[in-house]
């Protein structure tokens, strides 16, 4: 197939600009064959939501299958789904603007959005717009969906999935039950398709309670290390179930310092690797700092792209040529320029399980898909299972009992993972994956989206 025509609109910069939505409260801009749009929308007043779209180049008709439309939600809190999703692991082009084969285009539509406000180019006029927790990153994002849905037909024809990475999953079940409840009411016009959980801050808890038993497994921690670990888990979990979720957030902090500095400075987006941050890691006195941990974020993905030859560098990227390609972002925002703070503002929720919701969507019927790489120690295998089987889903039992089945991809007969489901529930296990599942493994990521979606394209 030849190089989709959105790679030459873009390096032309080919932008239309539309008119206000109704109110004031959005505005939108696109290319001009309608490939791509992209706009603003008030989710409240002075606090103001990104988001772009691409239509896929790669549609194909089946009367029984519409074309899907995946929704991807990154975490952090604070990170930017319109700059890293987009152009770091799923979109059409690489930070080098260089086309990307494995784009998830393939399979479905794609739509980004900078969310809570404050990340990337979303942003607040007051600091007391930030929000504080996941409900409310749930309720700004359903009302972004009803903006964006409402009034185009042809959207509504399209099933949303919402895939979600890290710290996104959690917005993504709470935008589930926020969005369920909307469609219930009338008030929004879409077709939930299911949701997509990969390696997810689900369970805060489960996570750093496998962090040190895992490192040991793999010899990466040293015996004082793994027990000053434990000794913080229990604080952790004491504090949870105290209430004191904004204490438990700095004590997490404290036990990400201890695993780094007891591991020889462990990545934790790859157990394998050492961070590339360790010359900040180890010179820390007081634990990581939040504005720290959201930052290597990205900085991870980065140095993955330098070290497979690109040169594109990201935030020069999307502060530079993107914003002047996109024309409606305003001259005082900066791309990322508010995440900080919308980390500081999550303290108080960081902690917090969403294993309650998950349930909740499951009994609902909603499609519900967790996806977790076996080298990601953040959001470890281990801890996803933990969390998985604490599940009150009636069906739980049965998933729980059932074997898997190996996936394979690129026609070959090499393990690229595992894969089980039962009913509405689906797990899949990728192998030699980290906590970025597509960037390492772009060729079974396509074809499990394929799977999630079921999307025409898929064979």
């Amino acid at each position: 197939m030849s190089k989709p025509h959105f790679v030459s609109l873009l390096l032309i910069t080919a932008v239309c600009v539309l008119p206000h939505f109704h109110g004031g409260l959005a505005i939108a801009a696109g290319t001009q064959d309608g490939s791509e749009k992209w706009g603003y929308v008030q989710v409240r007043p002075r606090a103001h939501m990104f988001w772009w779209y691409y239509k896929s180049p790669y549609r194909t008709h089946h009367p029984n299958k519409p074309w899907p439309i995946v929704l991807w939600l990154q975490g952090g809190p604070g990170s930017s789904g319109v700059g890293i999703g987009n152009f770091q692991e799923i979109g059409p082009l690489d930070t080098s603007l260089k086309h990307r084969n494995s784009t998830w285009l393939r399979k479905a539509d794609l739509l980004f959005v900078d969310n809570p406000v404050g990340s990337g180019y979303s942003f607040v006029e007051d600091k007391e717009l930030f929000v504080k927790t996941d409900e409310e990153a749930g309720r700004d994002l359903t009302t972004l969906l009803i903006k964006l849905f409402n009034k185009n037909k042809s959207l509504q024809k399209s099933p949303l999935y919402i895939v979600a990475e890290s710290y996104g999953g959690k917005y993504a079940v709470t935008l589930g039950l926020s969005a369920l409840k909307a469609i219930k009411a009338g008030k929004l016009k879409l077709i939930l398709g299911g949701i997509a959980l990969g390696d997810t801050w689900i369970s805060p808890v489960d996570f750093v309670d496998s962090w040190a038993p895992l490192l040991r497994d793999v010899s990466r921690i040293n015996n004082s290390g793994y027990k000053k670990s434990k000794s913080l888990v229990e604080t952790i979990k004491k504090q949870i179930a105290n209430g004191q979720l904004k204490e438990a957030t700095k004590t997490w902090s404290d036990l990400e310092h201890v695993i780094m500095s007891s591991s020889n400075d462990v990545d934790f987006y790859n157990f394998l690797l050492d961070s590339v941050e360790n010359n900040v890691s180890t010179t820390a006195t007081a634990g990581l700092s939040r504005k720290m941990a959201t930052n290597k974020y990205s900085r991870y993905l980065d140095s993955l792209r330098v070290s497979a030859g690109g040169d594109g560098d990201l935030d020069t990227l999307m502060n530079g040529f993107i914003k002047k390609k996109l024309k409606i972002i305003p001259k005082n925002v900066k791309w990322g320029g508010q995440a900080d703070p919308v980390f500081e503002y999550f303290e108080g929720d960081f902690m917090r399980p969403r294993i309650k919701e998950v349930d909740e969507l499951l009994k609902a019927g909603v499609n519900i898909t967790v996806y977790s790489g076996q080298l990601d120690l953040i959001c470890s295998n281990k801890g996803t299972e933990a969390w998985v089987e604490k599940l009150k889903w009636d069906g739980l039992k049965k998933f729980l009992s059932l074997d898997r089945t190996p996936l394979y991809c690129g026609g070959d007969k090499i393990t690229k993972g595992f894969t089980k489901s039962y009913k509405n529930l689906y797990f899949y296990w990728i192998l030699k994956a980290g906590h970025f599942v597509p960037l390492d493994q772009p060729c079974v990521a396509l074809d499990m989206v394929g799977r999630i979606t079921r999307s025409p394209a898929t064979t």
